[in-house]
């Protein structure tokens, strides 16, 4: 089976304009991302799929590959089932272009379950929720799962409703965080985007609540691993320090390490 990583990047943003193109200790954040996906041992194609000329040219500089696609995407995942139109690939994997500290081991991994088991059709992942901060944070997607490990729900409030309080550390024994990589098939994929949007996604904003309104199921891969998406300035800021400590670090981890290295409520607060 084929595998081919795609990263959509768009220049609109509604909260930081051109954060693709943000320099990155003289990289522009899409390279850093897309040199971090390209470390993923499964992928046999990578490509940025974007409809915006700068972003094009800009991955073309550093020898990387785009794709020009319409800009009547609404989504992501739009922008990726139009890749997917003229691609003979098996499995699309859809990496956030504005997250230039993803695993690689993640995306591999993601794949991986739609490789093992033919009959699941599409995949992401999520890890443990361990701070009451994130539990409440609306930027911070929350996923349920069922015992096969399939999302019951995912929404941006806090789900499950704890009723009877428990001890910070307990926190992690029913809560997951979502972090938006997904694996698709391209069948799957084609047919995901021509689904009407359905009232649940409507009102969390979360595109993949329409594949649960359309009677279909998300594998949830559980990892332990973090990534932090660049949203703001200020989380521009904490990926520019976390990479200046790697690049002094007389050891030189890897990215994988920071999330290990470094406690989440430093690195989530910059400190």
């Amino acid at each position: 089976m084929k595998i081919i990583g795609v990263i959509p990047a768009r220049y609109g943003s509604k909260r930081f304009p051109g954060k693709v193109l943000a320099d990155v200790l003289g990289k522009p954040l899409i390279q850093r991302v897309y040199e971090q996906a390209r470390k993923a041992e499964l992928l046999d194609e990578l490509v940025v799929a974007t409809d915006n000329q700068e972003i094009f040219q800009a991955v073309e500089n550093f020898g990387g590959k785009a794709i020009m696609t319409s800009s009547e995407c609404r989504s992501g995942t739009d922008r990726l089932a139009e890749v997917a139109v003229n691609r003979e690939e098996d499995i699309f994997v859809n990496i956030q272009g504005d997250e230039p500290l993803i695993p690689p081991p993640l995306i591999s991994e993601v794949a991986q379950v739609l490789i093992r088991d033919k009959t699941i059709e599409t995949a992401t992942v999520a890890r443990k929720i361990t701070t009451r901060e994130e539990l409440t944070d609306p930027n911070v997607v929350k996923v349920v799962i069922d015992n096969d490990g399939f999302a019951l729900y995912f929404s941006r409030t806090q789900i499950p409703y704890i009723r009877h309080p428990i001890a910070p550390g307990n926190i992690s024994s029913v809560s997951y965080k979502h972090l938006g990589l997904y694996a698709y098939r391209k069948e799957f994929l084609l047919n995901f985007v021509k689904m009407e949007q359905g009232l649940l996604e409507k009102a969390e904003d979360l595109e993949q609540l329409r594949i649960l309104e359309n009677g279909h199921k998300i594998k949830v891969v559980i990892t332990e691993l973090d990534s932090l998406g660049v949203d703001t300035q200020e989380d521009l800021e904490k990926v520019r320090k976390i990479l200046k400590i790697e690049n002094r670090d007389s050891d030189h981890f890897s990215v994988i390490g920071h999330w290990s290295r470094f406690p989440r409520d430093e690195w989530r607060s910059g400190t």
